[in-house]
């Protein structure tokens, strides 16, 4: 498997696996990693847009490794693509085994955000601003 030692991304959520989120087998609910992800990846197109965003879409969702109870899953995020009014927003997950011991990549994905006015219709992505 080829995958990076280091996280694309910055680190834009931490949160901790709990016996409530697991699965008959015991692993933390796939679809419990995708709603971290997409609070993540919201938290990365709101302040990129400036603003109100919605997900539309997300792609290429991998599962690479279980997350089990007590890890903390740390995800990281990035933009990977700006349009007119949508954003492609790059996501790893991994976990710290544990709390704290060995990490390891567990779940990648890209989510689509479109930014909205008020009343949910696109707007355009202003441009970015200079630091």
């Amino acid at each position: 498997m080829n995958e990076t030692v280091t996280p694309k991304g910055e680190l834009t959520l931490r949160t901790l696996a709990m016996p409530a989120d697991v699965n008959v087998n015991g692993d933390i609910f796939g679809g419990w990693v995708l709603s971290q992800m997409d609070i993540a990846s919201g938290i990365v197109a709101g302040t990129r847009a400036r603003g109100r965003v919605a997900t539309v879409a997300v792609d290429a969702m991998k599962f690479i490794r279980p997350v089990h109870v007590g890890d903390v899953l740390c995800i990281y995020a990035r933009v990977d693509r700006v349009g007119r009014t949508s954003m492609a927003i790059g996501l790893e997950a991994w976990a710290l085994r544990n709390r704290h011991g060995k990490r390891e990549k567990v779940t990648e994905a890209t989510f689509t955000y479109v930014a909205i006015h008020s009343n949910g219709t696109p707007r355009p992505v202003p441009p970015e601003q200079e630091a």
